[in-house]
């Protein structure tokens, strides 16, 4: 965001532009004001001229870095209820997509902030929108995402949707395999997470402050006097660390939501916590909401979490007909079946098709089972010579020489050799030409053999 003023006044009297430039989308707002604007003013003009395109009420006019929460209204029924979804189901679909999440960010190894964020964006957004008009494998996709840039963590999209493909193999029993950067199916997976984290910020209206109750949560533990504690410690942290595929947090505020997981793990313990006063209330927090988050932990763990859920609109379609176990057990015997064709293929050795068992199974046999002299080809019996031949070339240097470099490498130094010995004898019947060409042959035969002593 930027001013130009001192600008010749316009007819409404305004002398300034305030340009506000969108980072993500590159969009350049330009708003007329005036070269006094305050900075309440500066902020009534983003509200009322800026926030407004994505869907937030026009008449805030404050900021707050507060995790905003539910309305009681939005809490009673969510999108995916008025569409017909049971609360059970939608329940088990914002448990399994904070898995997913979870997972993900442990194989990928972020810091619990980045995973903590993408669980609560999460919630929040299928509180805005339903499981059937946006797919729960894209909205992963994209909260991971967008966490990973808002926490200052980033990740490439390659390693997010190799990780999600393999967390989702492994609970549905398909073989693990490496999306390949180049194939369709990536490049679906990847324009489906751009899309889907344009949807989070749209329905988000950009508000995407998460506040973690982590820190809060140390500092009573040390106003507690808990921190040595063999039990409470630990048992509070999993508490808060379970409750991100709950909706608490977007229900409690982080200090009720850190008090009501050292209440139950107290409980859990058998240690005796202040009561006059209340040890909550010098926390900032209200019993009856510490009371109902602890009830919200006890009531997570009644129940298991589905290993095979929906991951998509279509697949939500067959769930709710009841024929989703038989399409995912379809979709592991074409993985599996492709796979072992594929492990097939690069187990095959190279060039297996190019003999035939007809004209080339007994050559091929013969050389690599019978390893004697009379099975070799000429070359090989060249280069590899007997007895007698080593004997002979052991008795005879010269001839060793020229017999060892027939089919060597140094070849191309005896051609020239012999070619050069050849018109050492032509030039002695040769007259007129000097004692030059004598010179140039003994230094060409001194410097050759120079050159084969240092080899």
């Amino acid at each position: 965001m930027d001013f130009i003023a001192s600008l010749p006044k316009t007819k409404d009297g305004y002398n300034a532009i305030m340009v506000v430039v969108d980072h993500l989308s590159k969009m350049a707002h330009f708003v007329p004001t005036h070269n006094a604007t305050t900075t309440k003013k500066t902020t009534s003009l983003c509200f009322e001229t800026i926030y407004r395109l994505h869907n937030l009420c026009p008449k805030m006019t404050q900021l707050s870095l507060r995790n905003p929460l539910l309305t009681p209204e939005q809490i009673s029924e969510s999108p995916s209820q008025r569409q017909g979804i049971l609360l059970e189901l939608e329940t088990n679909l914002r448990a399994y997509g904070c898995h997913l999440i979870d997972a993900v960010g442990i194989i990928l190894r972020v810091p619990q902030v980045v995973m903590a964020s993408a669980q609560i964006m999460f919630q929040r957004f299928y509180y805005l929108a339903a499981f059937q008009d946006f797919s729960l494998r894209g909205t992963v996709l994209g909260t991971l995402f967008l966490a990973c840039k808002v926490e200052e963590n980033p990740q490439t999209i390659r390693n997010i949707i190799n990780s999600l493909d393999i967390v989702i193999s492994r609970d549905r029993g398909y073989p693990e395999v490496v999306t390949d950067g180049y194939d369709a199916e990536f490049y679906d997976l990847k324009n489906e997470m751009v899309i889907s984290e344009m949807q989070i910020l749209r329905k988000l209206g950009f508000n995407v402050q998460v506040e973690l109750p982590y820190g809060l949560f140390v500092n009573y533990l040390r106003s507690l006097e808990l921190t040595e504690h063999p039990s409470v410690p630990q048992l509070a942290w999993n508490y808060l660390n379970d409750l991100l595929r709950t909706p608490v947090y977007v229900c409690f505020q982080p200090e009720t939501i850190a008090c009501g997981a050292i209440y139950l793990a107290a409980h859990e313990s058998q240690v005796r916590l202040p009561e006059s006063p209340p040890w909550w209330v010098i926390f900032d927090a209200n019993g009856e909401d510490v009371i109902q988050v602890a009830k919200a932990i006890q009531a997570m763990y009644l129940h298991d979490l589905p290993r095979i859920m929906p991951l998509d609109g279509a697949e939500l379609a067959l769930h709710l007909s009841g024929t989703l176990s038989e399409h995912v057990a379809a979709l592991r015997r074409q993985k599996q079946e492709k796979e072992e064709i594929s492990g097939l293929e690069k187990s095959k050795p190279v060039g297996a098709n190019t003999y035939t068992e007809d004209t080339h199974a007994g050559d091929v046999k013969a050389r690599y089972t019978d390893p004697s002299p009379s099975n070799k080809s000429e070359p090989e019996s060249r280069l590899k010579p007997t007895s007698e031949q080593a004997r002979k070339r052991a008795s005879s240097p010269s001839s060793s020489f020229a017999q060892s470099r027939e089919h060597g490498p140094y070849r191309r130094m005896d051609v020239k050799r012999s070619r050069e010995s050849a018109g050492e004898n032509n030039s002695r019947d040769t007259q007129g030409r000097g004692s030059r060409d004598s010179t140039y042959k003994d230094d060409s035969e001194q410097r050759y053999r120079s050159s084969y002593r240092r080899r």
